[in-house]
This record gives C-alpha cells, structure tokens and sequence, in this order.
C-alpha cells in the first residue's frame, strides 16, 4: 500500500471471500488467521451502526493474545438493517425468501463494523473502531425472481440473503447511496483511510 504499512504484517479475521478479494484490491500483502467459535451476539439495546461495531470489537478481543508487536489485525461484521430489524444469514430457503420480499421495493440500510488492532513493541495493542452505512434500494421483487435467485446462487452465507455482486443485484437494485464495497462486506475506502492515518 505505497509504502504506508512498511514493515507491518497485516492479519485479516476473516474467512470471507468477498472480504478477502477486497483487501487484496488495496494491494495489500495479509495473511488470513481464523478462530473458531468467536460469540457474535450483542446487547438487545444496541441499534444501527452500534451492532456491527460491537461484534467487530467483541471478534478483536479474541484475537488479541495473538496480535504480535508488527501485526496489523483486521476484524468487521455486517448487518442488512431494515425499519430497525436485523436481518442476518438465512436458515434455509424459506428464510432466505422471506427476507427479500421483506427488501423487495424497500430502501434499507447495510452497515459494517471494522476492528483494526496494531501490535506495539512493549505496550498492549492499539485498537480502533469504525463503521460504515450504506442504503441500498431494490425495485419491487417478484417471486419468481426471488426463488431463482435464492435456488440458483444459495446465499446462505450472506446477511440479508443477498449479495450485491450478484445476479439479484444487477437485477434488482435500483439505487445505492454510499460504498458500493461496503455492501460487499468491507468498506475498503474507509479502512484505507483509517490505515493511512496509523501508519
């Protein structure tokens, strides 16, 4: 990254792929450190941006006992958030389904939390918190959309059952206001700001 991380190892605590090509995208060299088990619950009194910050914090925490004096570690979480409802990783296809037609001709808002931990020489590591909106708008869905989608690309894995990048985002997205990378799951401008300030 032109030189500003010199001499630093920079870790991402993520097994996410979309995360993964992101980081490379800011030419960064990292390696991939994964914990089993890590709890991603939160306080019921949290709202929007609070949420996904505080499981990006909560997953840093974990890591800390490995976080050597030149590591640069990276942990994030990301919500689709709809009229103050969380809507995570589907359970099934049903799930999956019913969340996009709970999106479908709406405007909701996805929000990343980012951790970033610098080891320090003789000192207990450094650690900052952001995190990141977007509203996305789809166009009214229809059923049979929704079921293509959700049989055909199966995301399971993605909060709000969807991902931007693919088909039912060219499809069905009708206007994006903020990262389009932040839907994607890092918003990779943000984080290249906060790495610049902390070199």
């Amino acid at each position: 990254m032109m030189k500003l991380l010199d001499g630093k190892h920079i870790v991402l605590a993520s097994n996410s792929p979309r995360r993964k090509e992101l980081l490379k995208g800011l030419e960064l060299d990292f390696e991939v450190r994964i914990l089993q088990d890590i709890d991603e619950s939160y306080p019921d009194s949290l709202q929007g941006e609070e949420i996904p910050k505080y499981i990006s914090l909560q997953k840093a925490r974990a890591y800390l006992s490995t976080v050597k004096s030149d590591e640069v570690l990276i942990t994030s979480d990301t919500i689709v958030y709809l009229n103050g409802r969380v809507l995570g990783k589907p359970k099934d296809e049903q799930d999956a389904c019913n969340m996009l037609r709970a999106l479908s001709g709406c405007t909701h808002e996805v929000i990343t939390g980012v951790t970033v931990v610098y080891g320090q020489e003789n000192a207990e590591p450094r650690i900052s918190s952001f995190a990141t909106t977007t509203k996305v708008t789809f166009k009214e869905l229809t059923d049979e959309e929704i079921l293509h989608y959700v049989k055909v690309y199966k995301p399971f894995d993605k909060a709000g059952a969807y991902g931007i990048q693919e088909w039912i985002g060219y499809i069905g997205v009708r206007a994006i206001e903020g990262s389009y990378f932040n839907v994607m799951g890092l918003p990779v401008q943000r984080l290249y700001e906060e790495l610049s300030r902390n070199q």
